[in-house]
């Protein structure tokens, strides 16, 4: 069977918010045994290739103020989290887009991360770090703020299961990001998110369905979304609907996980030869060869300029406002 047709395994969660690193652990056992129920429960179909797990699966940025989240919840990658699910990668021939952990990285000092790795049985092939903070909650910093900051903001990886590339959540809502990501040769987006109620799978504010359709037939790319599902109880203030889905290239819903389900697991087919034949051969809806990028001003103009991160400063919700 072709590498490049298989299943795709969006994986939500309902875990306790961790308050301190130490807590990680749990969450991480869970989802080690969430990988393992995917790839043998659905053996006998297509095989599970591909594993996305949402946003905040191994912690969130609880607190209000950089500082507390550094002291708390920070911790450096690789860890004993990333070691686990690629062992279990690597067991498994997998690939495995992870949930976000806030990382710290001793070459920015003072800088958190909201990031999440992309794991196969090689190990990490890359790490993304949200470059849209969700403002004014999140106080964690984005890449883009560092003056000479050196990495990739926006990386893809090539792998025998097709080209791979990811963004976090509110990144969504910004389609130069997955625009950016397509361009670089991204056949599969992967969303990482917790879309909190209501802008769930559910009408009026069906934001969660309305973005990844859009950002699937835009892009002429798979997307496969794994939205948290946690209780209110798990993570106060917000409760998340869930309703992990598969999009594919012309934005139909593949599968979805019922809105409001909790820990749950759904799984779609993926035909890679299928999506590089449509983008070889169409020439009707072809975006990503119509695009004038010369008629876009926003790449001259100054919005939210980066390089103002200051090494030692405590960001502060209350500084966001």
């Amino acid at each position: 069977m072709s590498n490049l047709r298989f299943n795709a395994a969006a994986i939500q969660t309902d875990l306790p918010n961790p308050a301190r690193r130490q807590d990680m652990k749990r969450n991480t056992s869970r989802i080690v045994e969430l990988i393992d129920m995917a790839v043998t429960g659905y053996a006998p179909f297509l095989p599970v290739r591909l594993l996305v797990f949402p946003e905040f699966a191994h912690s969130a940025p609880a607190y209000e103020t950089l500082k507390e989240l550094r002291e708390r919840l920070g911790v450096e990658i690789p860890n004993e989290h990333t070691e686990a699910v690629c062992r279990k990668a690597r067991e498994l021939g997998v690939f495995i887009q992870m949930g976000s952990m806030l990382e710290l990285d001793p070459k920015y000092p003072g800088a958190l991360f909201n990031t999440t790795c992309l794991v196969g049985p090689q190990g990490i092939l890359y790490r993304y770090r949200k470059v849209n903070p969700w403002l004014p909650w999140e106080v964690h910093t984005s890449p883009h703020d560092i003056d000479g900051y050196e990495e990739d903001l926006f990386p893809v990886a090539e792998t025998e299961i097709g080209t791979l590339g990811s963004a976090i959540c509110y990144d969504w809502i910004f389609p130069e990001v997955l625009r950016e990501l397509a361009l670089r040769g991204a056949e599969i987006l992967l969303r990482v998110s917790a879309y909190m109620d209501p802008f769930g799978a559910t009408e009026p504010n069906s934001w969660w369905t309305t973005v990844n359709r859009c950002r699937a037939l835009e892009n002429i790319a798979y997307v496969v979304a794994a939205n948290q599902a946690a209780s209110l109880k798990n993570y106060p203030p917000f409760s998340w609907p869930g309703g992990s889905m598969i999009v594919d290239y012309d934005g139909r819903i593949v599968s979805q996980a019922t809105p409001g389900s909790g820990e749950k697991i759904t799984i779609g087919p993926i035909d890679v030869e299928m999506l590089r034949d449509e983008r070889e051969r169409r020439s009707a809806h072809q975006m990503l060869l119509h695009l004038r990028t010369e008629t876009s001003t926003q790449g001259r103009r100054r919005v939210f300029p980066g390089g103002t991160f200051q090494q030692g400063q405590d960001l502060t919700f209350e500084e966001n406002v």
